[in-house]
């Protein structure tokens, strides 16, 4: 431990703030990585957050291939410290295994070990017979299967941390305990400095690694971390005969349960259905190395499972039912990278209880971002601008983190909603849609239509949704007539200024500065040619564009553009609420917008016209591969545009049949089909590069395009019916995983699943091949198209 009398530096490059698993992993790989006079300050001890009573599982398989490759950097890093280090990390790799006794779940947990097939991670379903060997103490007669991954394990996360810390002291980095921090510093928008009890430490950037205390710490450089406490149980009992050895960790999500033994006996711990929020003014300034009291009345259906898993439970004896405090976020995914508006200050936090499993490859991809200015890869799941304000108040984190707890063993259905802090947004259209039978879902908190005439109530499952009627409605009526799509929701951005061509001309490898008029379809790239976020601009004067963004991607684009606006004479505005859109499609549309001129415009072009005069701007695009237009109004205006052309005979839509449409004409979302590893080669769009002139991320674009493309995005049309493939599913070949499933859906104008797929080798086959799709323990052929399916 360091010694509390040790003078703070006046000046350090790095100050890391907060001594949990996430603070001493960032802190070692930043030694590691060079920044050897970084520092660490923590107001206590090393571990006395929610570090120490971590029940500390590693399991390396999660929803995507660069989480999971997070994860599985921890495993190998926990098993090797001790060797680099001399200090133990309480490693124990004895894998672990999770059951299904339900179909739903057995379906749930057959999806998961085919993801692992994708990502390269051992796991194997077995049997009843099979999962009671591996664990004797549980009941199993009622368990229909089981997922084995022997690679998984578990670590002792004060141990954990001390190997960390004595790693980054080895490389001269340093660590102060006893020192909290009272303030940070910022000069025109950068961090400068931090102020703790024991003076001033000037820095060019800081780590906040806080845990459930982030938010106030970094609420004092003006930045919203977005994530709330909640209560977690496990129950501690003396030993019991069978638990003498170390066991694999045992998962029974269906009973909201993992279990493992812990000294002899066991640790039964829950996720239950609905968590209990903390005010964090209740835990006080020195909330250290304690818990919360216990309460058996909350864990009491949780216990009923758990004495029905382990009859041993009714005989033993209880050491204890730990409660302690633990972080979430929104949307059950941490923060992780450079926060918006205050340059250098970097978010590791809201760890939704997976902060000791993660915290490894964490703080090595957080330690990347501070060093090289960017991810290692793509993260954006965990980019710290991905919520809307509206997510960011006491109110709403206090009413929804008790769901995301919940949610965290929930069955993932696709189509599965937040149920809590909903309706945050007052849509200007939300009577009209009530009012047409509006099926909502909640993007960046509006309500958003996903379906009309659906029904909502229905139960979810793997099986065809109960919306998939009213969305061939929908389509049909694209198809034959005219429908009406909401695009009020989405972000716009104004860019402004002598030098806003230019400075859009280097931040989009497309040609920017086309004649007022247009429209331009691009992507932001990163410094790796990736594909940070794409966009839609309209070119208005000789300096100006309005640019559309996704609906969630406003902030984390905002944030994109100012970064890289140094050195241009640019003005950036977010106008979103100025706006109010509608997408008008199909062949009908024409007569329902009345203009000539309009109806001879060429795609990608727009003009300004009226609609039963409601002056609205006319852009000529298609995001479902029907012509029509986007209509842009004046947001005042946009119920009046709504009823009239609604009255006039457009159909409403929502996104489910956008999302259908747009994968039949193999048009691509950023988050889903690309990400920033995504290059615009990868994703068939290299058309779109300018290469006469400069661009952010040229160079690896070219040595990309010189090197070849290995990888590629294709359409899959399934030979099945009945099958549906929802998405992050292998495609496999002559035995051979060559790739995922990106985006599915029902293709309702070609009568069959239609999904994208992104293809990993050079010898991927050709136009034409049939493939195979793995859907849980389904696999089922499909026809491999180079290009759209429609």
């Amino acid at each position: 431990m360091s010694a509390p009398q040790q003078d703070l530096p006046s000046f350090a490059p790095v100050v890391v703030i907060g001594g949990g698993v996430m603070g001493c992993s960032t802190l070692y790989h930043l030694a590691r990585d060079g920044v050897s006079d970084a520092i660490l300050l923590e107001r206590n001890q090393l571990t006395s957050g929610t570090t120490w009573h971590s029940a500390a599982q590693v399991r390396a398989l999660r929803s995507s291939r660069n989480l999971t490759e997070l994860i599985r950097y921890s495993i190998d890093l926990y098993a090797e410290l001790e060797a680099e280090t001399g200090q133990a990390t309480g490693w124990i790799n004895r894998g672990s295994l999770s059951i299904a006794t339900t179909t739903d779940r057995l379906t749930h947990i057959q999806r998961q070990a085919q993801l692992a097939r994708i990502y390269g991670v051992e796991a194997t379903m077995i049997d009843p017979g099979e999962a009671a060997e591996r664990w004797p103490l549980m009941r199993a007669d009622d368990v229909i299967g089981a997922v084995w991954s022997p690679g998984d394990g578990r670590v002792s996360p004060s141990d954990l941390c001390a190997a960390l810390a004595k790693g980054a002291r080895s490389r001269g980095a340093r660590l102060f305990e006893e020192t909290p921090v009272s303030g940070l510093v910022t000069e025109g928008g950068r961090i400068v400095g931090v102020e703790t009890a024991r003076g001033l430490v000037r820095c060019e950037k800081v780590v906040v690694t806080t845990g459930l205390w982030s938010r106030e710490i970094a609420g004092m450089a003006g930045v919203d971390a977005p994530l709330w406490p909640c209560e977690h149980f496990y129950l501690l009992t003396k030993p019991v005969p069978g638990a003498e050895g170390n066991l694999p960790t045992l998962s029974d999500h269906d009973a909201h349960l993992y279990i493992r033994d812990d000294s002899g006996g066991l640790l039964v711990g829950c996720f239950e259905p609905m968590g209990k929020a903390i005010d964090p003014d209740r835990l006080g300034p020195d909330f250290a190395f304690q818990l919360l009291p216990e309460d058996w009345d909350h864990f009491e259906p949780m216990m009923a499972g758990a004495l029905h898993r382990l009859p041993a439970l009714e005989s033993a004896e209880v050491r204890m039912l730990l409660n302690g405090p633990e972080s979430f976020t929104p949307d059950g995914m941490f923060l992780l990278g450079e926060a918006p508006g205050v340059r250098g200050l970097f978010l590791g936090c809201g760890m939704n209880s997976v902060g000791v499993a993660t915290g490894g490859g964490a703080g090595m991809a957080l330690a990347r971002a501070v060093v090289d200015g960017e991810m290692p890869f793509d993260l954006g799941e965990a980019h710290p601008a991905r919520f809307s304000p509206d997510l960011w108040s006491a109110r709403a984190l206090a009413e929804r983190v008790p769901e995301v707890l919940g949610k965290h063993y929930e069955i993932a259905y696709p189509g599965r909603q937040w149920s809590t802090a909903r309706g945050l947004r007052a849509h200007p259209l939300r009577e009209a849609f009530a009012q047409a039978g509006a099926m909502p879902g909640q993007v960046a908190g509006w309500e958003r239509p996903l379906a009309f005439g659906a029904a909502p109530s229905s139960p979810l499952g793997f099986a065809r949704p109960p919306w998939f009627d009213a969305v061939a409605r929908e389509v049909r009526n694209t198809v034959e007539s005219a429908s009406l799509f909401d695009m009020t929701t989405f972000g716009r951005i104004e860019v402004t200024g002598s030098g806003a061509g230019a400075f859009l001309d280097y931040v989009c490898p497309n040609r920017m500065q086309r004649p007022i008029g247009h429209a331009i379809y691009a992507q932001m790239l990163n410094a790796r040619g990736g594909i940070e976020s794409d966009i839609t601009a309209l070119r208005l004067s000789d300096e100006a564009w309005v640019l559309t963004v996704g609906t969630a991607a406003l902030s984390r684009d905002l944030d994109w553009l100012r970064r890289w606006s140094g050195g241009f004479d640019v003005s950036i505005r977010d106008v979103s609420e100025r706006y109010g859109a509608l997408a008008l499609m199909g062949p009908r549309s024409g007569d329902l917008i009345g203009d000539g001129a309009a109806r001879e415009m060429r795609p990608f072009r727009w003009i300004d016209t009226s609609v039963e005069g409601i002056p609205v701007r006319a852009v000529s695009m298609s995001y479902v591969g029907a012509s029509g237009w986007e209509l842009v109004c004046d947001r005042a205006d946009i119920a009046t545009l709504w009823s009239h052309l609604v009255g006039a005979g457009a159909a409403p839509a929502g996104l489910y049949a956008q999302t259908a449409m747009r994968i039949e004409k193999r048009f691509l979302s950023h988050g889903h089909d690309i990400d920033a590893d995504t290059t615009p080669l990868v994703a068939g769009l290299g058309r779109l590069v300018a290469w006469d002139k400069d661009f952010l991320g040229r160079g690896a674009l070219e040595r990309h395009r010189e090197e070849g493309v290995a990888n590629r995005i294709v359409s899959l049309v399934l030979d099945d019916v009945e099958a549906v493939p929802i998405g992050e599913e292998p495609v496999i070949v002559d035995g051979r995983i060559l790739g995922k499933t990106t985006s599915a859906a029902f293709g309702h104008r070609i009568g069959r699943p239609v999904a994208l797929a992104l293809l990993s080798e050079n010898a991927a086959p050709h136009d034409g091949k049939t493939v195979s799709v793995a859907i849980a323990d389904r696999v089922c052929s499909a026809r491999l198209i180079d290009g759209p399916a429609l």
